[in-house]
């Protein structure tokens, strides 16, 4: 005997019951008022005080809270895209989960399977619904990150949810499952669904563009200004406030990393995060060049280590000491200062 099982969290009777002023919020303007929920449930993440929203991308997602639009965001890794959408969310105190589309992900996993039970001593196939369902009968804003990353089974049966009221199909159970109307959808993904083309985003897809272009706003976050990106940095780590020159030389060393990877002279990039790893280490060893030796450069080849002394030299306007060579076996990598 087969019997439906569903969470006691499923089916949930609330919706938004307040707006919030978009501009004392978030610090953008808009025309259209955003719904929240007056109070947070055990779902709503935790708000962080000093995040610095990015205005495009702040204004994509709010009309995907406001207007029910599936909003996709792009961009390099380290920006951020996953906590824009939790700090919005958390602002409008709406509940919102992340699923990582990685690569052991199935369709039981989204959609449910049976599993056999024990009640009153027989055996009982009952069928426990996926996130999927769970999510669409909720309040929920569903975030799929690495969406670029899905495998094929798993990106059809997200294709249906795409459309705007899209119903989901449990052909396990001959039930069609309609969205709650605080249900909303986002994603992230690095690439724009062309695939790993530049060798950084090992594992990524190309997308099936019928479904791509299902998606009604794709917003990108793939670089931040130089200003933004300090303000990111001393936010996360607040110590770095009283060291301003310092951090502007970070800064700008992570943005020629950037351009030298766009012109094919590095194959890393240092990304935001990595700056904020910096930043951390710095604090920890209290030296800028062993960190940033121990954040960034132990991810590059050898053979670029000529361009990242350039680049490091001209921000720092010192010398970097780096492993130019291997050393003798059993013994440790030697520090080699370069020479005028």
């Amino acid at each position: 005997m087969t019997t439906p099982h569903s969470s006691p969290l499923t089916n949930d009777a609330r919706t938004p019951d307040t707006y919030v002023d978009v501009h004392e919020t978030f610090g953008v303007r808009s025309h259209f008022r955003v719904p929240a929920f007056s109070e947070p449930d055990e779902f709503v993440p935790e708000i962080d005080p000093a995040y610095r929203f990015d205005s495009e991308v702040t204004l994509a997602l709010l009309a995907g809270f406001a207007r029910d639009r599936r909003v996709l965001v792009q961009g390099m890794h380290g920006t951020g895209k996953s906590t824009h959408i939790e700090q919005v969310a958390a602002r409008l105190n709406w509940p919102c989960v992340r699923i990582n589309l990685d690569g052991h992900l199935s369709r039981l996993d989204l959609i449910g399977h049976d599993s056999i039970v024990l009640e009153e001593g027989q055996q009982v196939t009952r069928f426990t619904e996926g996130i999927l369902p769970w999510a669409l009968q909720r309040p929920m804003a569903l975030v799929l990150d690495e969406y670029d990353a899905g495998r094929p089974d798993v990106m059809f049966v997200i294709q249906r949810l795409l459309e705007r009221n899209g119903h989901l199909t449990l052909l396990e159970q001959n039930r069609v499952i309609k969205p709650h109307n605080g249900f909303r959808l986002f994603g992230t993904s690095n690439t724009v669904g062309l695939g790993n083309l530049n060798g950084l985003y090992h594992g990524t897809h190309q997308l099936n563009h019928a479904q791509l272009d299902r998606w009604n706003i794709v917003a990108s976050l793939s670089s931040l200004s130089q200003e933004a990106e300090t303000a990111v940095v001393t936010a996360q780590v607040p110590q770095m406030a009283g060291r301003p020159e310092q951090l502007a030389q970070m800064v700008q060393l992570a943005r020629l990393t950037r351009a030298a990877f766009q012109a094919g002279d590095l194959s890393t990039v240092m990304s935001p995060r990595t700056v904020i790893s910096w930043a951390e280490n710095l604090e920890l060893f209290g030296d800028v060049s062993t960190a940033f030796r121990l954040s960034f450069l132990g991810k590059c080849d050898e053979a670029e280590y000529p361009v990242i002394e350039e680049l490091y030299q001209r921000c720092f306007d010192a010398e970097l000491a780096i492993p130019h060579q291997s050393s003798p076996a059993g013994h440790g990598p030697t520090l080699v200062p370069r020479t005028a």
